[in-house]
């Protein structure tokens, strides 16, 4: 009974908690990135302004080209390090100090 009871409570505590998203402070940009930045709005705006069905299919596929390559600048971050790694990498430098 008592471990039907600690399952139970468990189970309960699982559903109660709930992961809070982390807020990141947001950075200010330079005058340099804000002109960028613009420069980049206004570039969208005037693919979305576009009529695709007039176009050739080789300019379709250049224009969503260059939308992946803005994105992939707009998303730039740092780098990422998945658990595995970091376990690794923590075993490797105990290797080494011992």
């Amino acid at each position: 009974m008592k471990k039907l009871l600690t399952i139970l409570v468990l189970i309960a505590s699982v559903g109660i908690l709930e992961a809070a998203p982390i807020k990141k402070p947001k950075k200010d940009l330079t005058e340099e990135q804000l002109i960028y930045l613009e420069k980049m709005q206004a570039r969208v705006d005037e693919i979305k302004a576009m009529d695709f069905k007039s176009m050739s299919k080789e300019e379709v596929k250049a224009v969503k080209e260059e939308l992946r390559e803005m994105k992939k600048e707009a998303e730039k971050k740092g780098i990422y390090l998945s658990v595995g790694a970091i376990i690794i990498i923590s075993l490797l430098l105990l290797i080494i100090i011992l």
